[in-house]
C-alpha cells in the first residue's frame, strides 16, 4: 500500500513537471509575445480565409481564443494611438498619444508622437531625427513597465518593429531594448534611451545582411494573378505605388539600387519581406536573450508594419496588399511553430491584435456605387479663416490644422476679450455646411460634458487638453481627408475600429468569443493574470472569456 502511494506520488510529480513544458499551464507564462499588426481589419480573416494556411491565422482561429467583436474605442484610429492603447490599457485621453503627430500651438510646429531631441540613435551617423525616439510623451505606465517593476531585472522586456515609434510604444518606458529598422543600412538599431551600444548578437545579426538578401530578388505574387479574386486587379487607377510602378513583378534589386554606393534599403518596408525581416529578428531576439527560459515572465513585443506601408501606396483592394497578407500568414505559422518547439505552447501566451482597421480606397468604393470621397480640409481651413475675419475682425484666428482638428489662436482671443467657447461653437457650426462632414464638435463640450456612448464618446476618448485642438471634425462614413494615402485610417467607424484579437497558448481556451472587448482591456487583463499592478492609467476592465 505504501509502495503504491509512493508510485502514485511520483507519477503525479512527473506529470506536473511535464506540464511545465506544455501540458498543464504554469502559474505564470514564461514568455508573453504581443504581436501588433498595422491596418489589420477584422474582415481580412474571412476575406482571405480560403487561401490561409492551416498553421497561421487559422491556427489562431481553431486552436486559440478568437475574439470576433474586438474594437478600438476612440475616434482617431491611426497606428500609434493603437500601439499606445494596447500597451497602457487606457485611451488616448489618458495616455496622451492622441495621433501619430499633433500640432503644438505654443511653438507653432508639429510634434511627432515619440520624437525626443535628447536621444542619440545608434545609427549610421547618429543624427537622423526619425530614430530619435522614446516613450517620453506617453503619460501612462505600460503593462511591461509594471512587469519590470514587479520582477526587476529578472524579467526581460524587448520590442521590435520596422517603425521606430511602434517599437518604442510596444516596449514601454522600462524596456531592456527596443529595436527598429534603419533605412540607410538595412540594419536593426536602437538608441541611447535603451543602451549605449548594440549588443554583440544584434551586430552578428546585422552582418548576415538579410535585408540585402530579401531585396536581391523579385517580388512576384504567390499565385497566378487571376486567382486574386478578393482584390481589384493588378494596377487599379487609384494605386500610386512607392515610386516604381504598380504592376507585378517588382525587381527589388533594381528599385533599391543595391549595386550602387548608396542603396535604398527603405524599399524593404513597402514589401511583404519587411514583415519577414521583423519575424527573423524576433526569433533571433528570443534565442539570444534566452527569453522564456526561467520562471520569471519575459515579454517580446512585435510590430508588423508592412501592411500599413503597402495600404498607403497601393490600398487594401490591391493584389499587393492581398499578397502581403498571405505572406504574413506564413510568417505567423512559422513563428508559432518556433514558439511551440522552443519554449512550449503551454508556457507562452501569444496575443495577436490589430493596431487599427483601415478603409478601402474611396475611389474603389465610388466605383462600386458607395457614397464616398475625400474631404478638402485645406479649403475648409481657408473658408473658416475668412468667416472668423468677417465675424471678429482681421486676425490670425487659426494657428494650425492637423488630424481633423482646428487649433485656434487663444492668445488673440484672450487679447480681444472674446469668449473661447463661443468661437469654438461658431466655428463648429460653420463647418457643418461642408460636404463630407458628419459632425463638428467644440472641444469645450468634450471637456465639460461626459458622454456615455456613440461617436462623441469616441471623440472624448481621443481628446487630451494638452494636445488636442479646439474644434473636432468627424467625416461621413467612407470619407477621408484629402491625403496622399490610397487607404487611410482615422475615423470612429467600424472599418477603422473593428480589429481581430487572438489569445493563443498559456491558459487560453479554444473558443470563439462574440462579447465586445476593447483593445484597452488587453494590458489590465495581462496584469490581472500575472497578479501584478495594473498600468497607472488603465481602465482596469479585465477580460476573462479567453481563459475561463
Amino acid at each position: 500500500m505504501k509502495k503504491s502511494f509512493v508510485l502514485l506520488y511520483l507519477l503525479f510529480v512527473s506529470l506536473y513537471d511535464f506540464g511545465q513544458v506544455g501540458v498543464f499551464p504554469s502559474r505564470r507564462p514564461r514568455l508573453i509575445v504581443e504581436i501588433v499588426i498595422d491596418n489589420f481589419r477584422y474582415d481580412f480573416i474571412s476575406r482571405y480565409y480560403e487561401k490561409l494556411s492551416k498553421n497561421g491565422f487559422l491556427r489562431l482561429v481553431e486552436e486559440g481564443a478568437y475574439c470576433k467583436n474586438a474594437y478600438v474605442g476612440y475616434a482617431h484610429t491611426q497606428v500609434l494611438p493603437g500601439y499606445a492603447t494596447i500597451a497602457t490599457g487606457t485611451e488616448p485621453s489618458v495616455h496622451g498619444i492622441v495621433s501619430n503627430s499633433w500640432y503644438n500651438p505654443l511653438k507653432k510646429n508639429k510634434v511627432e508622437a515619440c520624437y525626443d531631441a535628447s536621444i542619440t540613435p545608434l545609427s549610421k551617423d547618429g543624427s537622423e531625427m526619425k530614430y530619435k525616439v522614446s516613450p517620453k510623451h506617453l503619460f501612462s505606465s505600460t503593462f511591461t513597465d509594471e512587469l519590470k517593476l514587479f520582477y526587476g531585472s529578472k524579467s526581460k522586456v524587448y520590442s521590435v518593429a520596422l517603425d521606430p515609434s511602434s517599437s518604442v510604444l510596444l516596449g514601454g518606458h522600462l524596456a531592456d531594448g527596443s529595436f527598429f529598422y534603419e533605412d540607410e543600412t538595412g540594419n536593426f538599431i536602437s538608441n541611447s534611451y535603451y543602451m549605449q551600444k548594440l549588443p554583440d548578437w544584434v551586430r552578428k545579426f546585422n552582418k548576415k545582411q538579410l535585408a540585402f538578401n530579401y531585396l536581391n530578388r523579385k517580388w512576384e505574387p504567390l499565385y497566378d494573378l487571376d486567382e486574386y479574386k478578393e482584390s481589384d486587379g493588378d494596377s487599379a487607377k487609384y494605386e500610386k505605388g512607392f515610386g516604381y510602378g504598380t504592376v507585378f513583378p517588382y525587381n527589388l534589386m533594381e528599385i533599391a539600387k543595391l549595386d550602387s554606393k548608396h542603396p535604398n534599403y527603405s524599399v524593404l518596408k513597402y514589401t511583404p519581406f519587411g514583415n519577414t525581416y521583423v519575424h527573423d529578428f524576433a526569433i533571433y531576439t528570443i534565442v539570444n536573450e534566452s527569453l522564456g527560459k526561467d520562471r520569471f515572465t519575459d515579454f517580446l513585443g512585435i510590430g508588423f508594419n508592412s501592411l500599413g506601408y503597402i495600404a498607403k501606396y497601393y490600398g487594401t483592394m490591391s493584389v499587393e496588399f492581398e499578397d502581403a497578407f498571405l505572406r504574413l500568414d506564413k510568417e505567423i505559422a512559422h513563428f508559432l511553430d518556433f514558439l511551440d518547439s522552443e519554449i512550449g505552447k503551454g508556457n507562452v501566451l501569444v496575443i495577436v491584435v490589430g493596431s487599427n482597421g483601415v478603409m478601402d480606397p474611396p475611389e474603389y468604393l465610388i466605383k462600386r456605387g458607395v457614397v464616398a470621397g475625400r474631404f478638402k480640409q485645406m479649403l475648409a481651413v481657408s473658408l473658416l479663416k475668412t468667416y472668423l475675419n468677417a465675424l471678429y475682425g482681421e486676425g490670425n484666428w487659426i494657428l494650425g490644422y492637423d488630424n481633423l482638428q482646428f487649433y485656434l489662436n487663444r492668445n488673440l482671443i484672450e487679447d480681444r476679450k472674446l469668449d473661447l467657447r463661443e468661437i469654438q461653437q461658431k466655428s463648429a457650426d460653420f463647418l457643418m455646411q461642408f460636404n463630407g462632414i458628419a459632425l463638428s464638435v467644440a472641444a469645450e463640450n468634450l471637456k465639460r460634458t461626459s458622454y456615455s456612448s456613440g461617436i462623441i464618446k469616441k471623440l472624448q476618448n481621443t481628446y487630451h487638453p494638452k494636445r488636442s485642438g479646439d474644434v473636432f471634425l468627424v467625416l461621413q462614413p467612407y470619407f477621408t481627408e484629402d491625403v496622399s494615402d490610397v487607404s487611410y485610417s482615422n475615423s470612429p467607424y467600424s472599418y477603422d475600429t473593428r480589429v481581430p484579437l487572438f489569445f493563443y497558448g498559456w491558459k487560453s481556451k479554444i473558443r470563439r468569443i462574440s462579447d465586445p472587448v476593447n483593445i484597452d482591456q488587453i494590458a489590465p487583463t495581462l496584469s490581472y493574470l500575472l497578479e501584478i499592478m495594473y498600468p497607472s492609467g488603465s481602465v482596469n476592465k479585465v477580460f476573462t472569456k479567453f481563459y475561463k
